[in-house]
């Protein structure tokens, strides 16, 4: 979430990887690989590979795209039980979500991607693989707070998931979670050129999702001097009870100047997890996200006794989940996630 002690995750399927990691950091080998079998007749069978044209997101069908979904928490927590195709064919079948949001937890606590890379990539490819399997979009979300100290990691990691996933229209790239407040064009704009070169050099057509200034707010400075490839998007996120009226002015901005946004996480609270859910909050932003017909996930799926989380501690892992195994966060969500119009 917004906040920088927020929680994050990540996965990886069946493949077999050889790790080394070092002082200087990880690379990562990986044996050859094959993703679930995409199935047909659901969202992506629908509208295809997501590209950008003008200040929208597009299927191949050249119109815009607006789906709504969830995001699984930070991989290496209280998230990590979730991980699993229970959990996104639930999703899929009782939300009716369209895209599902998988984030790798890269802060240096213990258990995440740089102390435990194996585990949590095959947490994320888990869930990736069972959203290409469910014929949903799923974000490969690199959830890290100071990505720009770590490229060569970042660099190794999407390359490999470029490999993977490169040819499958499902598969979106979410590079850079929220930056902190640090310059757009010194140091958030060279770590992407890099991340994407590594992408492109695999998969040249699908969607990249690039973090902004400040906890993924300032979409407006990326907006005002954007990366030079023809299929990336910005980050935006907002907290109902933080957010308001001047970031939503922010990203008039930024779809003025001409950038396509995505809206990669929200939450019904405060920007820290906390506090009460604010939905007259909620429902401006989502009236405003479908008058620029945005896509957007709610986070999230984990069970820490906070706000934010949509899920009670103990409740099943893989879904199946009533009303009592949901927050008042969670059930306001799946409200929404429910009743968004997805053609």
């Amino acid at each position: 979430m917004l906040h920088p002690m927020t929680l994050f995750r990540c996965v990886f399927l069946g493949a077999t990887f050889a790790v080394a990691l070092s002082q200087s950091g990880c690379s990562t080998t990986p044996a050859a690989a094959v993703p679930a079998t995409p199935a047909t007749g659901g969202i992506v069978s629908q509208h295809g590979r997501l590209q950008v044209k003008g200040n929208r997101i597009v299927g191949d069908h050249g119109r815009p795209v607006s789906l709504a979904g969830v995001s699984f928490g930070w991989s290496q927590w209280e998230a990590a039980r979730f991980y699993n195709a229970g959990t996104v064919n639930w999703l899929k079948q009782d939300w009716h979500a369209s895209i599902i949001r998988a984030a790798l937890g890269l802060h240096a606590e213990p258990g995440s991607y740089v102390q435990k890379p194996a585990a949590n990539r095959a947490r994320i490819t888990a869930v990736v693989d069972a959203a290409i399997a469910a014929d949903l979009y799923v974000l490969i979300d690199w959830h890290d707070h100071h990505a720009e100290d770590r490229t060569d990691l970042a660099v190794a990691f999407f390359a490999d998931m470029a490999k993977r996933y490169g040819h499958l229209p499902n598969v979106i790239y979410e590079i850079y979670n929220e930056p902190l407040v640090i310059s757009w064009p010194d140091k958030i704009k060279p770590y992407a050129e890099k991340v994407i070169a590594a992408i492109r050099a695999h998969d040249p057509d699908n969607l990249i999702i690039v973090g902004t200034p400040r906890w993924s707010q300032e979409v407006d400075a990326a907006a005002a001097d954007p990366i030079k490839d023809p299929n990336v998007a910005y980050t935006l996120h907002f907290y109902a009870g933080t957010h308001k009226a001047a970031l939503r002015a922010r990203a008039e901005k930024a779809l003025a100047l001409g950038a396509a946004l995505m809206v990669t996480e929200w939450g019904t609270c405060n920007a820290d997890g906390k506090g009460p859910v604010d939905e007259a909050s909620v429902r401006e932003w989502m009236d405003f996200m479908r008058r620029h017909e945005l896509s957007h996930c709610n986070w999230g799926v984990y069970d820490k006794r906070e706000t934010a989380s949509i899920i009670q501690p103990r409740a099943p892992a893989k879904g199946g989940w009533k009303d009592t195994d949901l927050t008042p966060s969670g059930r306001f969500a799946r409200e929404i996630v429910r009743d968004w119009k997805q053609d």
